[in-house]
């Protein structure tokens, strides 16, 4: 996992003083921008990830062989188009990572039933406890900073997210994303 070093962005001499950071003067505004929740968005998708990090890092894997377990663990059968949409990557960077998976004997290809050009992928025994275990990390992390919250936070914090996603793209998340709570749009 990366050190994160913070640099005190008030500069020595300056602490306390309103408007000042880094020697520059900045005036408060009520249209200042949001940095807290921009990087308390950073600081816990760096965690959120940094969990499967450290167990994909026993395979030499990364973010990109997580989200491709991730997405043919929970629709096996999945067409290597259909992943293709989900992750919006290159056919080409999903072969690489596609490769390596199947290699590590995590993902298998199968021909497609009626046309033997398609490609359908499936977790293996050995890719569905991986991709579980990766899942159950993430899983306690997120019930971690649930607890506490007032009842309904869960539903808010869906709802956050959905809204986080461009709109264009919320019907077809909301086809992908199965959710014990419906999620309406």
């Amino acid at each position: 996992m990366t050190d994160v070093n913070f640099k005190t962005a008030v500069s020595p001499g300056l602490a306390g003083q309103e408007g000042t950071v880094s020697g520059a003067d900045v005036s408060p505004s009520e249209d200042a921008l949001p940095y807290d929740l921009i990087e308390l968005l950073f600081f816990a998708y760096k965690d959120f990830t940094g969990d499967p990090d450290d167990v994909l890092a026993k395979f030499e894997f990364g973010r990109a062989h997580h989200r491709v377990l991730h997405f043919v663990e929970r629709n096996p059968g999945i067409m290597v188009t259909d992943l293709l949409g989900i992750l919006r990557i290159t056919k080409q960077s999903l072969g690489r990572v596609l490769k390596q998976l199947v290699d590590a004997g995590i993902i298998e290809q199968r021909e497609g039933l009626n046309d033997r050009r398609q490609r359908l992928l499936y977790t293996t025994e050995r890719g569905h406890t991986l991709a579980e275990k990766l899942a159950r990390l993430q899983q306690e992390r997120l019930e971690r900073a649930l607890i506490g919250l007032p009842d309904g936070s869960e539903e808010i914090v869906r709802r956050f997210l959905l809204q986080m996603i461009d709109p264009d793209a919320h019907a077809d998340i909301l086809k992908l994303v199965r959710s014990p709570f419906p999620l309406k749009d």
